[in-house]
């Protein structure tokens, strides 16, 4: 299945300042996260941040909070975002049927959103490039886990291109420079 803008969204979960700097490959996870909301907001694909605990893990990093500047965040204390009412309430109201998520951590908050959403009815879509945790064997589990309940494994590259649909367009051009 085709990943496609208009009938998608990107969550991204809990990139938070005490979080970041403990997962597995930090750098990259933030800038394809960045390529994602920037593409995504290119777009008009909405996009929904998550906070976990941001009092004790702060707040979003400063790379995406720039780019996601104005975006809904919702502050959460459930590891899956859909058990927090107005965070599921808001995906609902979007009226979106693809979940893109990228996030932290991917063996804990990550998938338990990931599998709640499959459940709900929700084609999730994980990208491997902008999730992290602190130990590869958990990155690893977790894409398994994922697989085997029915999410869609990607890479930004992937979700990038597929929103895009086609090259020679406008957005396709500005966005261009972005990937290379």
């Amino acid at each position: 299945m085709l990943i496609k803008a208009a009938e998608s969204c990107l969550v991204v979960i809990d990139m938070q300042q005490r979080l970041v700097p403990a997962m597995q490959a930090p750098a990259r996870t933030i800038n394809n996260t960045r390529l994602l909301i920037t593409t995504a907001t290119r777009l008009d694909i909405p996009v929904m941040l998550t906070e976990q605990y941001p009092q004790g893990l702060g707040s979003t990093v400063e790379e995406i909070s720039k780019v996601a500047k104005g975006l809904p965040v919702f502050e959460k204390l459930h590891f899956s975002c859909m058990e927090d009412a107005s965070f599921a309430d808001a995906l609902r109201a979007l009226g979106r049927q693809q979940v893109v998520i990228a996030g932290m951590e991917a063996h804990i908050c990550v998938v338990q959103t990931a599998v709640q959403m499959i459940d709900e009815g929700y084609d999730v879509f994980v990208v491997t490039d902008a999730t992290s945790s602190r130990t590869l064997e958990s990155e690893k589990a977790c894409l398994d886990r994922l697989q085997a309940s029915g999410a869609g494994i990607a890479t930004t590259e992937m979700v990038v291109f597929e929103w895009l649909g086609k090259a020679g367009t406008p957005a396709f051009k500005e966005l261009l420079p972005l990937i290379k």
